[in-house]
C-alpha cells in the first residue's frame, strides 16, 4: 500500500471532532476541498467578480475566461469531444431534472423508461414524474441478493417501447461499480431508439472517465464528489442528442435573439444555462480538475480499493456485524448493520470517538426495500484516507459494539 499523503492539502481535515481527531468517511456524500479550490474561488470573488459574456470590462473578460478554461478542463478530463458539450449545473440531480423534463416531452402513453431499482432518488424520481405527465409506463430493473444489478432483468425490460434508459455507474449506497459498458451494449441491441443517461456522481472521482468512448448519449456528475465545490455540476451529452433537446429553462443567457413576435435559442452550451451561472462554482470545479491531474490518482485508487476491501473483511469478522451488498467490483464505499443496534445509534457512537459515517438509506430507498432493510451505516472512503483512517473506523467499530 502506498504511503502517498495528500491529507495536508486538505485544511478541514486537520481538524478534531469531538476531542479526537478527525476521521473523515462520509465520501459518497461530499468530498472535501483542496486548497487550490478554496483558493482559486477566493482569488475569483477577491479579484474578478463580474458576471460573464456580457460585458466588455476586464473583470468580466477574466471571469468569462475562467468559466470557459473550467469547462475546457472538464472536458479533457472526461474525454469530451468538445468544452461546448460540457453544460454547467447544480449538480447530479439538475442533470438528470433536464434531461427528464427535456425528453419528457417527447413521450407518448405506450413508451417506456428504464430505470434500476438501484437508482440514488435524483435519477429515479425525475422518470417517475415524466411518466406520470406523459403516460409512459417506468420499468424497474431488479437487483440481486449481493446487490448488483439483475442484467436478466434489465435485458428482459428492453423492448422496442423503450424510450430511455437511466442508470449509475456506481452505486451510493453500496459502492457497486456496474457493467455499464454491457448495458449500453443490451441497450443498443434491443433499444435501439433509447437515450442512455448514465448517473456518474459516485464514478467521476474514482473511475477513469472517456465519454467518447463510452457512447452513452448522457453522463452526468457532481462537482462536490471530486473535490469541488457544492451547487456545481456537469451534464455531458453526444452533440445529436443535446442538439435535439429542448431548452430546459428559460431567460437570459440562453437566448440569442428575442422580439415580440419571437425568440431564437442560444447555440450549446449556453442554451442549457438559463441565468446567471454560478461562476465561482465552475471555476472551483475546473481548480478541482487541474488539482486531480497533479497528483498520483490512479496510485490512490489503487490505495483506496485496497482500504475498502480490508475494511470488508474486518467488519465481516467482527461479531454482530452484517455487510450489505457484496458485489463484485466495488468503488469506495462498505454499507453495514450492527445486530441489535439502529443505524442511528451507531454513528452517533462512531461520531463520538471522531469518526464521521452516513446513517439512513442514502436516498435509495428502492433498494433498502429490495434488500430487504431500512437503511445501512456507510463508510465512504476517498484518496485522501490512509491505514490509519482504516484503524481508527475499527477501533471506534469495536468499543461501539460494548455498547450495543
Amino acid at each position: 500500500m502506498t504511503d502517498i499523503d495528500i491529507r495536508g492539502d486538505f485544511p478541514l481535515l486537520a481538524q478534531s471532532v469531538n476531542g479526537q481527531p478527525l476521521v473523515y468517511l462520509d465520501n459518497a456524500a461530499t468530498t472535501q476541498k483542496p486548497r487550490s479550490v478554496l483558493d482559486a474561488m477566493r482569488h475569483y470573488y477577491e479579484f474578478d467578480n463580474a458576471n460573464v459574456h456580457r460585458a466588455a470590462h476586464a473583470l468580466a473578460a477574466r471571469a468569462t475566461d475562467a468559466m470557459e478554461s473550467a469547462r475546457a478542463a472538464v472536458a479533457t478530463f472526461i474525454g469530451a469531444p468538445a468544452p461546448e458539450q460540457v453544460i454547467f449545473t447544480r449538480g447530479t440531480t439538475e442533470s438528470v431534472n433536464l434531461v427528464a423534463s427535456s425528453l419528457a416531452q417527447g413521450l407518448v402513453p405506450g413508451d417506456e423508461i428504464l430505470v434500476t431499482a438501484m437508482e440514488h432518488h435524483s435519477n429515479f424520481v425525475p422518470w417517475f414524474e415524466a411518466c406520470r405527465r406523459s403516460g409512459a409506463v417506468l420499468q424497474t430493473a431488479g437487483v440481486t441478493a449481493t446487490g448488483e444489478i439483475d442484467l436478466r432483468d434489465f435485458t428482459a425490460r428492453l423492448s422496442p417501447r423503450t424510450r430511455v434508459v437511466a442508470f449509475a455507474h456506481v452505486s451510493n449506497a453500496l459502492g457497486t461499480l456496474n457493467p455499464v459498458e454491457e448495458m449500453l451494449a443490451l441497450v443498443r441491441q434491443q433499444a435501439p431508439a433509447a437515450k442512455v443517461l448514465i448517473d456518474g456522481a459516485q464514478a467521476a472521482l474514482h473511475v477513469p472517465l472517456d465519454v467518447r468512448a463510452l457512447d452513452a448519449d448522457f453522463y452526468a456528475f457532481s462537482a462536490h464528489k471530486m473535490f469541488g465545490p457544492t451547487g456545481m455540476g456537469v451534464l455531458y451529452g453526444r452533440r445529436d442528442a443535446l442538439e435535439a433537446l429542448p431548452p430546459y429553462q428559460f431567460g437570459g443567457e440562453m437566448i440569442e435573439a428575442v422580439s415580440l413576435e419571437a425568440v431564437t435559442y442560444n447555440r450549446l452550451p449556453y442554451r442549457f444555462e438559463a441565468g446567471t451561472p454560478n461562476i465561482a462554482g465552475a471555476i472551483g470545479l475546473g481548480a478541482a480538475v487541474d488539482y486531480l491531474n497533479t497528483i498520483p490518482r490512479d496510485t490512490l485508487v489503487r490505495r483506496e480499493a485496497s482500504l475498502v476491501s480490508d475494511a470488508m473483511r474486518a467488519l465481516a469478522d467482527m461479531p454482530g456485524v452484517r455487510l450489505v451488498g457484496t458485489p463484485k467490483q466495488r468503488v469506495g464505499v462498505v454499507s453495514f448493520l450492527v445486530e441489535g443496534g439502529h443505524a442511528h445509534d451507531v454513528g452517533t457512537l462512531l461520531d463520538q470517538q471522531g469518526v464521521a459515517v452516513r446513517t439512513g438509506h442514502h436516498c435509495t430507498m428502492p433498494l433498502m426495500h429490495a434488500l430487504g432493510v431500512n437503511g445501512t451505516v456507510r463508510a465512504s472512503f476517498s484518496l485522501y484516507n490512509d491505514a490509519s483512517d482504516l484503524e481508527r473506523l475499527l477501533r471506534a467499530m469495536h468499543k461501539t459494539l460494548t455498547f450495543l
